[in-house]
């Protein structure tokens, strides 16, 4: 049964109230909701030739609420362009909420939306209850239907000891070579961990399963959600693993729930990268190395799509469920996602860059070489908010600087600060004067394994975030800065003796 006037009353909403936030009141260049609450990414995709994307979404208020989809699209990634709410909890099989999912588009040039339903039923002691369930609806980009058969994937279609209360955030792939359709679902297996299911469908409205592709053995937290997978042709740099043209170096990201806090994992709801192989033919793959995808406070969710120009691009929530209550102001809007981000498999571990879109929009460059630092300094032209910053640097002399600093968004009050012990390899973030309200959470520390003399520091900031990218994108830091946008000075420090190279740009959306 069809539930009438949940989306026409969201997008009806949208239309009345959504026109109140005005683009000074957000970021620039970083998709933020149209109006309440936006977590997950979904839908990453192309279609039609434009980039597409959805979030999870609750339009009424600034928190949590009964999950619908947001929508906007672009052309470059940079610029985005917001579209009317594309799925409501309208109908019986997604009554509780349209959960996170992916899209593909169809041979006959629909776009096909495939998400998690919440839906009630009947227990077995007569007992209401809330399982899981996959749904599809098809459209044209903006404009949506439900399919009458919702929904394609329930507790029938789980393997033996999974369960039906959590099976979600499908990520579905179209595999051209089969003229099919993949999908991976996170579920949680018989030991109460989480795991990865693949099925196989040629339309979309049945799905056969195929492997449990990879499960956490209670080794990296409990449940995984919102699974991602790629592989990449041809052969990179894996450790101790021959090339075999069926055995495709290969990617999974997961974002469990209750990971311990230990070494690169600093958040209990993370983010992890299991790199491997891919054996296409008998689906299966070989897990390699295990490492964390974000180094920072605010990573969840990651979702990739294949460009046209065969780039890989990953999107993830720029926030973290540890302080997703904390409200810093009365913004008519809450929850950012990253700046898109090119990444590839090089040497067991995932490398990332900001998509080079963004360099389009680059203006009023400042260049400064040779800048020696002792103590702590400010530079002429180096301040602001909105910007594309490269920091090199290096000891003047070797061993004769103990650390450096990059000290963002301040003023005397705030500051959020990169330290680089070169003694140690230890970069540390700290944003405990960000202006963060009961923001405990402790600085984070990243071990960087050859100890280099000289660092490469990409700094995008977005108003209201910061995304480092340390030496090529191997270690990425992204975090929410609530600091007061009046704070733009950036300084830098220095123990002892050390010289910056610095390319800084503003970033301007016309």
């Amino acid at each position: 049964m069809q539930h009438t006037n949940g989306l026409e009353d969201a997008r009806n909403y949208e239309a009345k109230y959504g026109g109140r936030i005005g683009p000074e009141n957000r970021p620039v260049f970083h998709v933020s909701p149209y109006t309440g609450w936006a977590n997950d990414p979904n839908g990453f995709s192309v279609y039609k030739g434009a980039y597409h994307l959805f979030y999870q979404y609750y339009p009424y208020e600034t928190v949590w609420g009964p999950m619908h989809w947001g929508h906007v699209k672009s052309a470059d990634l940079i610029k985005w362009e917001y579209l009317p709410c594309a799925l409501a909890p309208d109908s019986d099989f997604d009554r509780a909420g349209c959960w996170s999912g992916g899209a593909v588009e169809t041979q006959d040039g629909e776009q096909m939306l495939i998400y998690t339903g919440r839906m009630y039923r009947t227990g077995s002691e007569g007992q209401e209850e809330i399982v899981q369930v996959q749904c599809m609806a098809t459209g044209d980009g903006t404009d949506y239907r439900k399919y009458e058969g919702n929904p394609v994937l329930d507790a029938g279609g789980l393997p033996e000891g999974m369960s039906p209360y959590d099976f979600r955030d499908p990520k579905i792939w179209r595999d051209e070579e089969e003229d099919c359709c993949y999908m991976l679902v996170s579920s949680r297996g018989p030991d109460g961990s989480g795991c990865l299911l693949l099925y196989r469908s040629g339309s979309g409205r049945e799905w056969t399963f195929v492997t449990v592709l990879e499960s956490c053995n209670r080794e990296y937290g409990s449940m995984w959600e919102c699974p991602d997978f790629f592989t990449e042709e041809g052969d990179t740099d894996m450790p101790d693993m021959p090339y075999m043209p069926d055995m495709l170096p290969a990617a999974i990201l997961v974002s469990p729930q209750e990971m311990e806090l230990t070494g690169e994992f600093q958040n209990r709801h993370g983010n992890i990268v299991l790199t491997g192989r891919y054996d296409r033919r008998n689906h299966h793959f070989i897990r390699e190395t295990v490492h964390a995808v974000d180094d920072g406070y605010d990573f969840y969710a990651a979702q990739t799509l294949l460009a046209p120009d065969g780039r890989r691009i990953m999107i993830a929530w720029m926030q973290g469920w540890e302080n997703a209550r904390v409200r810093q102001n009365d913004n008519l809007w809450f929850g950012m996602m990253t700046l898109p981000r090119e990444v590839s498999i090089r040497r067991g571990r995932l490398f990332q860059q900001p998509v080079r879109e963004l360099e389009k929009y680059r203006t009023c460059p400042v260049r400064k070489e040779g800048i020696m630092v002792s103590g702590s300094i400010s530079l002429e032209g180096i301040r602001g908010r909105c910007l594309d910053m490269t920091v090199q640097v290096r000891q003047k002399e070797d061993g004769d600087c103990r650390s450096f600093s990059v000290c963002i968004a301040a003023d005397q009050a705030h500051g959020s600060t990169l330290r680089y012990d070169f003694a140690e390899g230890l970069l540390t973030f700290d944003r405990s004067r960000s202006g963060y309200v009961d923001d405990a959470m402790a600085p984070k520390r990243i071990f960087l394994e050859d100890h280099p003399s000289c660092l490469e520091l990409r700094f995008i900031l977005d108003r209201y975030s910061a995304e480092i990218f340390v030496n090529g994108g191997e270690h990425v830091i992204t975090s929410v800065i609530p600091t007061p946008l009046t704070a733009g000075d950036i300084l830098f420090g220095a123990e002892g003796k050390a010289v910056l190279d610095i390319e800084k740009y503003e970033i301007r959306i016309s």
